[in-house]
């Protein structure tokens, strides 16, 4: 299963895009992980209903920041693979809504746990006209080996938006893309959707632990 650490972090990059879409302009895709998680990580450490377990008040603060900030439907498209072009506009809009209904899940259980981390940025190689950039973070815990996190964002209309994260090396999308392929060949893409839809993906992330 995706590890708590893992997915945990990650909600905590989600939140700390919260307050972006009030602002004028967007924020270099650097600027905005950097100014706002400090801000967030006081939240997950004084929030006495997160720190209590409280699924349902993490299920809306994830559903509140993710559409806005991530490319679900590229985040899709990308881990289906070449089976996407098969699939019928209808079937394409059940997967993203499946896909997006399953990271919901995993990032609010995970929010719930949080523990702590610390997050090191590293500098932005970008130039000007760069429409596809990487944002690279190493997480620290108290007794885990540091991990690498980074978040892979593309330039659209309404600013920066993330369509991949890779961990220690490994694309999200690219290792959701395997356990999907095995899917679609036993049961074809509404058979994907149904085991989706009934949380039954799991998919093993580097956790950095020593």
């Amino acid at each position: 299963m995706v590890m708590k650490f893992f997915v945990g972090l990650l909600s905590v990059f989600l939140i700390s895009t919260m307050s972006a879409t009030a602002q004028a302009a967007s924020p270099a895709p650097d600027e905005l992980v950097r100014k706002l998680s400090e801000e967030v990580l006081d939240i997950l450490r004084t929030d006495e209903q997160l720190r209590q377990g409280d699924t349902s008040r993490a299920v809306r603060l994830v559903e509140e920041v993710v559409l806005p900030h991530f490319d679900f439907r590229r985040m899709t498209m990308l881990a289906v693979g070449r089976d996407w072009r098969q699939a019928s506009p209808e079937q394409q809009e059940r997967l993203m809504e499946a896909f997006y209904g399953m990271l919901i899940r995993t990032y609010s259980n995970a929010l719930t746990q949080y523990k702590d981390q610390t997050v090191d940025f590293r500098p932005l190689r970008m130039n000007p006209d760069d429409t596809t950039v990487r944002v690279q973070t190493s997480i620290r815990q108290s007794g885990a080996q540091a991990i690498s996190v980074d978040y892979v964002l593309e330039r659209s209309d309404d600013g920066w938006r993330i369509f991949d994260v890779v961990v220690a090396g490994v694309s999200l999308v690219t290792n959701y893309r395997g356990t999907f392929s095995q899917e679609i060949r036993v049961g074809g893409i509404d058979g994907l959707i149904q085991s989706l839809e009934r949380r039954e993906i799991r998919v093993d992330i580097p956790t950095g632990q020593s």
